[in-house]
């Protein structure tokens, strides 16, 4: 009978401790599924993507810690980073939800922080032009800015081009609003920014020049120029278009423009746009009655017929 009671006790002791083993192993595994989920919710509201998402080209990367870096596709890219386009196609991917697509010539300087509740997003554009899609609305604690020389363009989401150049001594900044609203200001040569910002709304574009003495507008806000949109511009519109979102084109005028032109001709006299023509597709773009120097020549064929948007530059 002892035997019978210290063999049901020790059954018990057993079960007892089995039971403690389990209770203690689904704690565990319940702490580490807490910290698990933590992680992730940590991580998904920390994590900033910034990365090359497409690249087809000649381009660059300029890291202040080791230099110049050749880019590739998923490149992950750090604020400061200095990319480059000279030519080919490339394009930036922030968030998973912002693209910045650069044309041909461009130069800018990419600074990022906060995560994805408060990012900031700041564009330096040296020159050149970059298309912006921002897809989602940004919250209410995150920016997105481009700055040239003369102005600077907020945006809470929207699809938009900014384009930087130089005529002789004169720099322009050129704003074309295609879904959304950017809002602009001036940047003086001080540095100081106006006051006042002027709102671009979708269809619209305009025009800051900055010359040895003023910074201001061209004109008040006007309708988009669509005959000196590029090429590349009207392939970005139309995957934008396809995905829902109303433009201020058309999806049978973007591929109507697509399919027949016109392109863009720019004539340039070193890194500066001396002229620029809009071309029919298989017509010839014509000689500029000036030229921009007296010696040298447009390095160009002009009895060839003008496909694509071109540069011809003056050598």
């Amino acid at each position: 009978m002892q035997q019978d009671c210290n063999a049901c006790f020790g059954g018990m002791y057993i079960m007892k401790k089995k039971l403690i083993i389990l209770i203690s192993s689904l704690v565990a595994v319940a702490a580490i599924a807490v910290a698990v989920i933590i992680l992730v919710i940590n991580k998904k509201d920390g994590y900033r993507l910034l990365k090359i998402f497409e690249v087809d080209g000649k381009a660059m990367v300029e890291r202040t810690s080791i230099g110049e870096i050749e880019p590739y596709k998923n490149m992950v890219l750090e604020s400061g980073d200095r990319i480059g386009l000279d030519e080919g196609e490339l394009v930036i991917a922030a968030d998973e939800d912002k693209y910045i697509y650069l044309e041909e010539g461009t130069e800018i300087v990419l600074n990022a922080s906060g995560n994805k509740k408060d990012s900031k997003t700041n564009i330096e554009l040296v020159k050149g032009s970059v298309t912006n899609d921002i897809q989602n609305p940004l919250s209410e604690d995150s920016s997105y800015e481009i700055n040239t020389p003369n102005s600077t363009m907020a945006v809470r989401g929207t699809v938009y081009r900014a384009y930087t150049y130089k005529v002789g001594d004169v720099l322009y900044t050129k704003v074309s609003v295609f879904h959304g609203k950017v809002v602009t200001k001036l940047v003086f040569k001080d540095g100081t920014e106006s006051e006042e910002g002027v709102a671009i709304e979708k269809g619209k574009e305009v025009i800051i020049y900055e010359d040895p003495e003023t910074t201001d507008y061209l004109t008040d806000p006007t309708d988009i120029n669509y005959d000196e949109i590029p090429q590349y511009v009207y392939e970005i519109l139309r995957d934008v278009a396809k995905g829902g979102r109303e433009l201020s084109i058309s999806k049978e005028e973007i591929d109507e423009r697509l399919a027949n032109g016109p392109y863009v001709v720019t004539f340039k006299y070193g890194e500066t746009v001396f002229g620029v023509q809009s071309v029919k597709k298989g017509a010839c773009a014509e000689i500029p009655a000036l030229a921009p120097s007296t010696s040298g020549s447009w390095n160009f064929d002009f009895t060839t017929p003008i496909t694509k948007d071109t540069t011809i530059q003056w050598q």
